[in-house]
């Protein structure tokens, strides 16, 4: 049966969680070897987990109508005043969803995909991507690029970038560390200015292992490498987690409605921004959308704005990309910290406070710092103004000594007068 046709069983949501062997880091002919091994045995090695909590079917037999919380907050005619997603020459930018494939059925999408550029490395058979039986890449491609249509207010933040479908991963655990690289390494190779990748594990990864390398490609080609944090941050605790964390990655952490962190949002020292990643609306295999909740749904919300400024300034390297994102976020410190990174991604500014090329962002200076208290001076002997103001008090008290006598005197000779008078 077509799989648009048939019902699903509830969706897991939220960023994938990579189970790796200790030997997951190894040189590229180790990894090899544990990959043969994990095709064989009954639970391999590099098997994978679904992290989340919301649930959804597909198809849906209904659209949501109302336009989400996470882009009511846009003024989607001036973040839209310069582009949606293509060049001054017309050129579609092409953002790489690393994930559990991408539907080419849902009719927001079938005019987003590039189905010749398309990989799968879940099927034996292959494929082009475009078969994706969670529905996990199909939401984070919509978040992306979905195209407007009529009966939703949904609509992804960059509709004229072009997505090139890759399925490395699905609900079985069938993806790992080694195919993630390999799928890392065919973006590349089809022109992906974006790649998006809303997986992690927290095995800590170095720059030489396979994945490591395969990033290292990608950031040397000049791509946006946009990658979630993790959703396993309810206890706190600060970890990094990969492929996030390698250097040149823009990690990508989960923000609510109030723009402070989701609870389940992983926190570390990696991460660069934040994004909404709480009820969030997007396209399902099929038809329909449904909401779901996951750093897995804030880093294609970041994806969709590095396309946008992919499309709007050729001329910025991939690095000026990510550091536009990071210098226009909201923040809620005057740095960055281990929770929201440089601040809660603000699509809208970024796209409107690009006049010119960006730079590492800074700390803001912040309010001046008050002047230190300064102790009243201690006069031990009479100031040249108290001087002058005794001596005008000397000066009007004698004057009104010597007014008060004259008038006495007055006074005086005035009555003497007076009685010689009446005398006479």
């Amino acid at each position: 049966m077509p799989q648009n046709r048939r019902p699903r069983r509830p969706l897991l949501a939220g960023a994938f969680a990579l189970t790796l062997a200790a030997g997951a880091a190894a040189t590229a002919g180790a990894a090899a070897d544990a990959a043969t091994t994990a095709a064989a045995a009954p639970h391999p090695p590099y098997a994978l987990r679904l992290d989340g909590a919301g649930e959804c079917t597909f198809p849906m037999k209904k659209q949501i109508e109302d336009r989400p919380w996470a882009l009511q907050r846009l003024l989607l005619d001036e973040l839209w005043a310069q582009t949606k997603g293509k060049d001054k020459s017309g050129a579609s930018v092409r953002v790489a969803v690393i994930d559990t494939g991408v539907d080419r059925a849902n009719p927001q999408l079938s005019g987003a995909i590039d189905v010749g550029a398309g990989k799968d490395f879940v099927d034996p058979k292959g494929g082009d991507g475009t078969t994706d039986t969670v529905g996990h890449g199909t939401k984070v491609a919509g978040l992306i690029a979905a195209r407007p249509q009529a009966g939703t207010g949904f609509v992804g933040l960059a509709p004229d970038a072009t997505i090139i479908p890759i399925r490395q991963n699905d609900g079985q655990g069938k993806g790992n560390a080694l195919s993630l690289s390999q799928a890392i390494d065919h973006a590349v190779a089809k022109g992906a200015q974006v790649i998006n990748i809303s997986q992690d594990t927290d095995v800590q990864l170095s720059a030489d292992s396979e994945l490591g390398k395969s990033v290292q490609k990608a950031v040397a080609a000049d791509v946006v490498v946009v990658a979630s944090a993790g959703n396993d941050g309810m206890s706190g605790q600060k970890r990094r987690t990969y492929p996030a964390a390698f250097p040149g990655v823009l990690a990508v952490g989960a923000s609510d409605r109030n723009n402070e962190r989701a609870a389940f949002s992983q926190p570390g020292d990696f991460i660069g921004v934040a994004a909404p990643g709480v009820d969030m609306v997007s396209t399902v295999p099929g038809f329909g959308q449904c909401i779901d909740n996951g750093t897995s749904f804030s880093a294609p919300y970041v994806a969709g704005v590095a396309a946008l400024l992919r499309a709007e300034h050729r001329d910025w390297s991939a690095q000026q990309i990510v550091w536009q994102i990071q210098n226009t976020a909201e923040r809620t410190v005057k740095g960055r910290d281990d929770y929201v990174g440089w601040g809660v991604v603000d699509p809208v500014r970024a796209l409107s406070q690009d006049q010119q090329a960006p730079k590492a962002p800074v700390p803001d200076p912040g309010p001046p710092p008050a002047a230190a208290p300064q102790a009243a001076p201690l006069q031990l002997t009479e100031t040249a103004q108290e001087r002058q103001e005794r001596y005008g008090t000397y000066a009007l008290g004698t004057g009104a000594v010597l007014i008060a006598v004259i008038a006495g005197t007055a006074t005086v000779i005035r009555d003497a007068r007076g009685r010689r008078r009446r005398l006479q």
